[in-house]
């Protein structure tokens, strides 16, 4: 995994909104917006994720496999 791809899991992200089943956050320490698109199953709710709440990002290639 490129440098830039692990710098974004060392920080913590704001939700800014969650539109079209789709979660808007936005780094504390970069101030870069990224979209975030969830599996189909998986629905987004603005119940889930109030806009202010603060959350981490996980790198999913460092899970244990099924």
């Amino acid at each position: 995994m490129k440098e830039t791809e692990k710098a974004l899991f060392d920080q913590q992200y704001r939700v800014v909104a969650v539109k079209d089943d789709r979660l808007l956050v936005r780094g504390l320490l970069s101030g870069e917006v990224l979209t975030i698109n969830p599996e189909p199953e998986t629905p987004l709710t603005q119940e889930d994720y109030p806009p202010g709440k603060l959350i981490d990002l996980t790198d999913p290639s460092t899970e244990p496999l099924n």
